[in-house]
C-alpha cells in the first residue's frame, strides 16, 4: 500500500509541475506574439522560449530584500 501511496504522489506532483509550466508558458507566449511582433518588430517566440523567459524574468526580478522587524 505504501508504494502505491508513493507512486500515486510522484505523478500528482509531475502533473502539477506539467500544469504550472503550461499555465506559466502559454499566457506569455500569447501575449508576446500578440504584441511585441507588432510594436517593436520583434520576433514571433515558441512555448519553449516562453518557459525560458518566464524562467529569466523570474530569476532577474525576484525580490532579494529580506527585511526583519523585531
Amino acid at each position: 500500500m505504501k508504494m502505491k501511496n508513493n507512486i500515486e504522489a510522484i505523478l500528482y506532483i509531475i502533473g502539477l509541475a506539467i500544469l504550472v509550466v503550461i499555465l506559466l508558458g502559454m499566457p506569455l507566449q500569447l501575449l508576446w506574439n500578440w504584441l511585441m511582433p507588432n510594436l517593436f518588430d520583434l520576433p514571433y517566440i515558441s512555448f519553449w522560449q516562453a518557459v525560458g523567459l518566464n524562467l529569466i524574468a523570474t530569476i532577474l526580478f525576484r525580490p532579494t530584500i529580506n527585511i526583519k522587524k523585531n
